[in-house]
């Protein structure tokens, strides 16, 4: 299952809040979230932090490299070493939690590699997803069996209900 929608209409929120749902109806989640790092009331780049609670910077203002979005430089050593081990195929596990598969997180041929064998393992995975963007990105929502939700301003209070009951009835 994925979510779409414009830059900050509350995808990740919408997440978290399906997450919080679903573990209280015991599922058993593994996978990331991301967060915005914030100085003085403005955002100056992002933290992806896995369920289980290992932090890394995925992109900041203050990062120099070769890997840019927009002002963000991508730290892909960073997020790699971080994210990528709880990406991989588990059986254990009722549901992989991606946030997100956009531009940054796309820069990695290695965290396209784990998404790409997270579906073709079949293993339930709920994803935000980037609105556009080519490549895996486009990819994620054309597979046959994709279920694509619209995140909106006005549908964003409603998602994580829907995301639970259809992720339950599996």
């Amino acid at each position: 299952m994925l979510l779409t929608g414009a830059p900050s209409v509350g995808k990740t929120t919408a997440l978290r809040l399906a997450l919080q749902g679903l573990a209280a109806r015991g599922a058993r989640l593994a996978g990331f979230t991301t967060e915005e790092i914030r100085d003085r009331g403005r955002r100056r780049g992002f933290e992806g932090a896995t369920l289980d609670g290992r932090r890394a910077v995925l992109a900041d203002v203050s990062v120099r490299g070769t890997h840019r979005v927009g002002c963000y430089g991508v730290n892909l050593a960073s997020f790699e070493e971080v994210v990528l081990e709880v990406l991989t195929p588990d059986p254990r596990v009722d549901l992989h939690v991606v946030d997100e598969i956009g531009k940054m997180e796309c820069l990695s041929p290695r965290f396209v590699a784990a998404i790409r064998r997270l579906l073709e393992a079949g293993a339930p995975l709920l994803a935000t997803v980037a609105e556009r963007g080519g490549g895996l990105i486009s990819e994620v929502k054309c597979r046959p069996g994709a279920t694509l939700l619209q995140v909106t301003r006005s549908t964003r209070e409603a998602i994580p209900d829907q995301v639970i009951g259809r992720l339950l009835v599996r």
